[in-house]
Order: C-alpha cells, then structure tokens, then sequence
C-alpha cells in the first residue's frame, strides 16, 4: 500500500510543477526575442524534467512502476 503521506506530497508538487508550466507557457507566449524564447524554452524543459520525475514516482508509490 502507498504511503499515504508520500503520495499526498508527490500530488501537491506535481500540481505545483504543472502550475508552473501553465504560467511559463503564458509567458512564453507573451514575450518575444530569440533570448526570452530559449530561456523560457529551457525553463519549460526544465519544470517538464520535474514533472515526468514525479509521475513516475507517484506511479511507482501506487505499485504501477
């Protein structure tokens, strides 16, 4: 069984991270410049990176890795 605890923190920081992609999307979108688009570009991968890592470990805390 999932440790409850963990699985509630892994949820809380994957919502965070999918926060975080929303608003660097929006912000991608409303900025222009060939510096601002890589930087904002390797943010998203960045905080993309973070959230693939907490799927798989909320997965895994649910017994499905």
């Amino acid at each position: 069984m999932a440790d409850h605890a963990s699985l509630a923190e892994v949820e809380r920081r994957i919502q965070i991270v999918e926060d975080n992609l929303r608003e660097l999307v929006e912000q991608a979108a409303a900025y222009s410049g060939a510096a601002d688009e890589e930087r904002n570009a390797d943010r998203i991968a960045d905080q993309q990176a973070k959230l693939d890592a907490l799927l798989k470990q909320r997965a895994a805390l649910l017994g499905k890795a």
